[in-house]
């Protein structure tokens, strides 16, 4: 923010004003002793001095240009171009927030619309309203929209024990209080005809991962099979996916999806310890005024020239909140535009050959890994960048010593969210990842199969 120097004469025109002696009379209701503590400051420094104290201290964190990745699980690190950081810095998308009055918010609204037609190309969908908080939050906007759909006569909440747990966690929660039954999570991991029998006549939604967390790709065959047996049962078809995975394989648009949505951190956003994302929200044009967020349209003006509007804001800002569909109060728009600019810099063949390059590379990964002796990979099926391996120790324990011993970020402890898959490890791998960086995972993880000082560790852990 900018410094403002106020002179001893501009404080005191501003306490005569006010009627006040001084600053402290300000500040007569802190009680005199509390007023003034002692601080135990270390000397002042300069602004040299502390930039030099700052760098240090993060000098001694870990960061990912300084070790190479194999974690994923729902944040990914891949390539973002230079242009997408250098445009969003502008003052006018960095400050823009809403945009309320059409007739000066042109060039937000423009860039909402470009954002909307590029996720309604790649998710093969009618309509993309301005995104969610994050891909949790756009997931359980999709059931509560499967659920007005329903107009409360649909009770039950199918999800797929394969979707990602924080996104469970977050349909839980916003769904608390509302007397709904959430199904299916006891399902066989990867089996989706099981997730087929819970949707009944009282469901009001199946929601699946394609890729699903645990790597594993579906086809379309697969999900068309699925798509038909909910929608036989009146109920909604939902479709989490990664971004990235689209510019290579068929999207759910065109395997009966009703709703697509996902965490959009992949498209230009970076890992940046965990947030700000943007979650992806895109449907069918005929259930759009039950769905949340807000959608920009094109139109023309009085002029006849081109212009954008908001054609439909379901918040609470806009209209009386006991008649939105949801009460969400901001949108990640930043985040959005970040995104767009992503999609428009790499283009679909661009695209498409980001995620070529981490199919591959991941197929390579996971073929050194299961020549390993000690490590098994559990990918049955297709998968795309993030597959299972089965560790012959704690997967904490690898982890650590990946990263103490050879400066590798390693993979999702798979055993904290389910317990059948104790010792097991999502690896994921995308173009950042060199062949040297794999080729050193993989002997780091032979290394680390024999070592003694895991054993030991292990020994002590399961005595505690």
């Amino acid at each position: 923010m900018n410094y403002i120097p106020n002179t001893d004469a501009d404080r005191a025109d501003m306490l005569a004003v006010i009627g006040v002696p001084s600053v402290a009379d300000l500040f007569h209701d802190v009680p005199e002793k509390q007023r003034f503590p002692e601080l135990d400051l270390p000397p002042a420094l300069s602004e040299m001095e502390v930039l030099q104290e700052l760098q240090a201290l993060a000098d001694e964190n870990d960061d990912l240009n300084h070790v190479s990745c194999f974690l994923g699980a729902g944040a990914y690190n891949h390539f973002v171009p230079s242009v997408v950081d250098s445009l969003i810095r502008r003052g006018e998308f960095y400050s823009a927030y809403t945009p309320y009055q059409a007739e000066i918010s042109q060039g937000t609204l423009q860039a909402h619309f470009e954002y909307q037609s590029m996720i309604c190309a790649l998710t093969g969908m009618e309509t993309s309203n301005v995104s969610h908080y994050d891909g949790a939050t756009a997931t359980a906007e999709a059931v509560i929209m499967a659920l007005q759909v329903g107009r409360g006569k649909r009770s039950k909440v199918v999800l797929s024990p394969t979707l990602h747990p924080q996104y469970r966690a977050v349909v839980r929660t916003y769904t608390q209080g509302m007397g709904i039954q959430i199904a299916g999570e006891d399902a066989p991991l990867g089996d989706l005809a099981a997730l087929a029998g819970p949707a009944g006549a009282d469901s009001a939604c199946v929601v699946v991962q394609n890729p699903d967390f645990l790597g594993r790709l579906y086809t379309p065959a697969e999900m068309q099979g699925l798509a038909d047996k909910v929608h036989a049962a009146g109920a909604f078809f939902i479709v989490v996916t990664d971004p990235v995975s689209l510019g290579l394989f068929v999207p759910p648009g065109q395997y009966g999806a009703d709703v697509v949505c996902g965490e959009g951190q992949p498209m230009g956003n970076a890992l940046s310890f965990g947030g700000p994302y943007l979650g992806f929200f895109a449907t069918k044009l005929s259930e759009v005024r039950k769905s949340s967020g807000r959608i920009v349209g094109q139109t023309v003006d009085t002029d006849g020239k081109r212009g954008f509007v908001l054609t439909l804001s379901t918040r609470e800002q806009h209209i009386r909140r006991e008649k939105a569909s949801s009460n969400i109060c901001s949108n990640q728009a930043l985040n959005a535009l970040a995104a767009a600019m992503y999609l428009a810099a790499m283009g679909k063949y661009g695209l498409r050959t980001v995620a070529e390059l981490s199919y591959h590379k991941a197929h390579y990964a996971a073929g050194l890994i299961a020549a390993l002796d000690g490590y098994e990979v559990k990918a049955a099926g297709l998968f795309f960048k993030e597959f299972v391996v089965r560790c012959p120790k704690p997967v904490a324990l690898i982890n650590q010593a990946l990263l103490d011993e050879f400066g590798i970020l390693g993979g999702y402890d798979l055993g904290s969210d389910y317990p059948e898959l104790k010792d097991h490890m999502l690896l994921c791998v995308t173009e950042m990842n060199s062949r040297a960086e794999i080729k050193q995972l993989v002997d780091a993880l032979e290394e680390l199969a024999g070592s003694d000082d895991l054993a030991a560790l292990d020994g002590e852990e399961a005595a505690q």
